[in-house]
């Protein structure tokens, strides 16, 4: 075997001793953390209230309601992991009616994946598969599971408020070296 592929099996058997669930859960988030967060202040406030008027979008959310949806799910989906309530009011999947400028709704999306990262930490290989009650109703999931709506979903809403951004002329950041 050539020495650099026992180097990096060598290494890759390293990561994986101290890796644990949480920490690769908590990884995911920080990707999804970093992409989303740079995106919703890179929307200037004037346009927070921004919507698609062209085209397929009628009936769609302003990109501040966007913002907010993905962090009341975010509390929600942590909160359900973590078998407790959200610490806040989340407003349903909406967010807080209270969330109204640009500073109100960052926070509000800030603290929504800081107590993510919290549900992510308690995750562990002995509870991980755990079922717990979803926060959505339905038939129990695992702890993992619902916590991994927070990534999923997020992502899935990030696509969309960068269609957002490029409609108001503005490269979403995480684009930005990539042109």
């Amino acid at each position: 075997m050539k020495p650099a592929l026992l180097l990096l099996i060598a290494a890759g058997a390293a990561f994986a001793q101290n890796t644990t669930v949480g920490k690769v859960f908590d990884d995911q988030l920080k990707m999804v953390e970093s992409e989303f967060v740079p995106a919703v202040e890179a929307m200037p406030e004037a346009k927070f209230n921004f919507k698609p008027a062209n085209g397929a979008f009628s009936n769609v959310r302003t990109f501040a309601e966007q913002a907010k949806h993905v962090a009341a799910v975010n509390y929600i989906c942590a909160a359900g992991a973590k078998k407790e309530k959200p610490p806040v009011d989340t407003g349903g999947e909406a967010g807080p009616a209270t969330a109204k400028s640009k500073a109100e709704v960052v926070k509000f999306v800030k603290d929504s994946f800081a107590y993510a990262h919290t549900a992510a930490a308690a995750l562990s290989e002995d509870n991980a598969l755990e079922m717990v009650k979803s926060p959505f109703g339905g038939p129990d999931q695992p702890r993992a599971g619902i916590l991994s709506c927070v990534i999923w979903h997020s992502f899935d809403h990030y696509g969309q408020m960068a269609v957002y951004l490029r409609l108001n002329n503005i490269v979403p950041p995480a684009s930005r070296g990539n042109q």
